[in-house]
């Protein structure tokens, strides 16, 4: 995370409302093995962290009973230091990240199968409201056959770290230019983004 405290984000909730809303993950771990990434789709329930992966995927057998490190990316783009108002500028790149650090365990197959209804649910909801997908369109063993190719593991959170850097530690004229440097970018997203963190900004 970035060193610079005013860029600092550490409110576990808020972090946990953001995965949630992101929901894909990169998952770190690592062993005597060696170092070992998933990227994956994420489901957050009663403050933990769930997630699946095949398990022919070199990380399935080293996650369960260790430690991970979660890393979930937001909204970025790059800012031109031409954009600003004031002299002696460079250039920067503005994003939102989180990082959360915890225990691992896997879930049991009546837990996994709960993860995969939750989270296709919390999806079709999301993107195809209007005719949602359900396992019951599979065919008959289809379901069941699936699962076992896969292992489930749930991720308690004891550390958060975070970092929100969209440019709110620049001075208004610089931070107004910001702003309209990225509307012609074409980043509303960006904009966004800088609007949460010192109030409301000219959306244009």
């Amino acid at each position: 995370m970035h060193p610079n405290h005013v860029f600092a984000w550490d409110d576990g909730g808020e972090i946990l409302d953001f995965v949630a809303k992101r929901a894909f993950a990169h998952v770190f771990t690592s062993s005597k093995a060696g170092l070992f990434v998933a990227h994956v789709p994420v489901l957050v329930t009663d403050g933990c962290i769930w997630f699946h992966v095949s398990k022919r995927n070199r990380i399935a057998d080293q996650v369960a009973d260790g430690r991970v490190l979660i890393s979930v990316a937001g909204r970025d783009a790059y800012q031109s230091a031409n954009w600003y108002v004031s002299e002696n500028q460079v250039p920067t790149w503005h994003y939102e990240a989180a990082e959360i650090e915890g225990p691992a365990r896997q879930l049991s197959s009546d837990e996994l199968v709960e993860l995969l209804d939750r989270l296709s649910d919390a999806m079709e909801t999301r993107y195809s409201r209007a005719l949602p997908w359900t396992r019951a369109k599979m065919g008959e063993g289809k379901f069941e056959a699936m699962t076992r190719a896969i292992v489930g593991f749930a991720v308690t959170p004891d550390a958060f770290r975070g970092t929100r850097k969209f440019n709110q530690h620049k001075q208004p004229q610089d931070l107004a230019a910001t702003v309209e440097g990225q509307r012609a970018a074409g980043r509303q997203d960006i904009i966004e983004a800088i609007g949460e963190l010192v109030g409301e900004t000219d959306n244009g």
